[in-house]
């Protein structure tokens, strides 16, 4: 199973949106600052979590997302 995730920056106006297939260590990772593009953004709430059966399906959805309209959507659910 796969996850696409986004997550966006209590602090700044960050909004980011990955694929992972352990999303609690990835969430951690994102929120302790492990991560370096994330690093200064953190910390960070879920705006979204999404679960696939493989990696295709989940990488097609996150391109999606990363999209314009993508982000539009998910700029919707913030709101």
């Amino acid at each position: 199973m796969f996850e696409v995730y986004a997550i966006k920056s209590i602090s700044r106006n960050y909004l980011y949106i990955g694929l992972t297939n352990n999303f609690e260590r990835r969430f951690k990772q994102h929120n302790e600052g492990q991560n370096k593009t994330t690093k200064p953004y953190a910390p960070f709430i879920l705006v979204l979590e999404e679960v696939f059966p493989d990696r295709i399906k989940a990488r097609e959805r996150e391109k999606y997302l990363k999209s314009g309209i993508g982000r539009e959507y998910l700029k919707s659910l913030i709101k």
